[in-house]
């Protein structure tokens, strides 16, 4: 087990993405604080593993509920090796045209708020402990985090700014805390989207990803969560982390090199717009 008796908080950990690394850290041997907004998540979460994990409700929004999510893991287990900064909503690659005018402010401030100001926020509340115990760092950012077509431009700008935000903080919390990411391409889960674009209750397991991503991704298949965590074990592993921080992970089935298939997104705009 390559993570024995290490503490990690995962935000997001109770369903998708987050519940696969929780599951996969706990098969390594760790100890997992999980905090997470849904209170029926973290019920069941907890029915299935246990005293293996701790589970903190709460909104990653709040600076006051990230402090809680941390000192209660320090008060659990004693110390916090890894913070796994993992808390996200799509915004289905909703363009800035299709955007309503009145719910630009609040679509932004939604989507900006949970997938990048919830990460500086929990970094925040976790530095002091991760000083302390010489840890890190992993922020889950995205493919739209470097090419188009990944998300709308709220999506894609907030995870371009998970990529600064990982290479200034490991410059910042340097040679104490060790800080990146990794950029995981579509995955079949419950992600939800942002309520301001009434896409609460939309998941994206209601699209076919596994059979409508495939032909696009050299690899020739959707991965399963499961398949993305080996990334998270070997950036929290002390062994194997020594050489690296700031570093970003595309770890996206190849996306990166799949070659020219649209040359551009702006098709049929003329026709929509002859009348305007």
């Amino acid at each position: 087990m390559r993570l024995k008796d290490e503490v990690v908080l995962v935000t997001g950990g109770a369903s998708g993405l987050g519940r696969a690394i929780v599951e996969r850290f706990i098969a390594e041997g760790a100890h997992i604080g999980v905090f997470d907004r849904s209170a029926e998540r973290l019920r069941q979460l907890q029915q299935d593993y246990g005293d293996a994990i701790l589970c903190i409700e709460g909104d990653v929004r709040s600076m006051a509920d990230n402090k809680v999510a941390v000192e209660s893991c320090v008060e659990r287990f004693g110390k916090l090796d890894t913070l796994v900064a993992n808390a996200g909503i799509w915004d289905y690659s909703t363009s800035l045209l299709d955007i309503p005018e009145d719910r630009i402010d609040a679509a932004f401030d939604e989507i900006f708020h949970i997938n990048l100001k919830g990460y500086l926020l929990a970094a925040k509340a976790a530095a002091p402990a991760l000083v302390k115990s010489r840890g890190n760092m992993i922020f889950t950012g995205s493919n739209a985090g470097f090419y188009t077509a990944g998300g709308g431009p709220l999506y894609t700008a907030a995870k371009h700014g998970v990529v600064g935000l990982v290479r200034q903080l490991a410059y910042e919390l340097a040679p104490y805390v060790r800080v990146n990411g990794i950029a995981p391409g579509g995955i079949s889960t419950d992600l939800r989207g942002p309520s301001s674009l009434g896409l609460e209750e939309v998941s994206i397991e209601s699209i076919d990803l596994p059979n409508l991503a495939a032909p696009a991704l050299p690899i020739g298949r959707l991965p399963t969560p499961l398949e993305y965590t080996g990334a998270y074990v070997f950036f929290a592993t002390r062994e194997d982390i020594v050489p690296a921080t700031g570093c970003f992970l595309n770890y996206d089935g190849g996306i990166g090199v799949r070659g020219l298939s649209q040359t551009s997104g702006g098709i049929g705009l003329a026709e929509r717009f002859k009348d305007a």
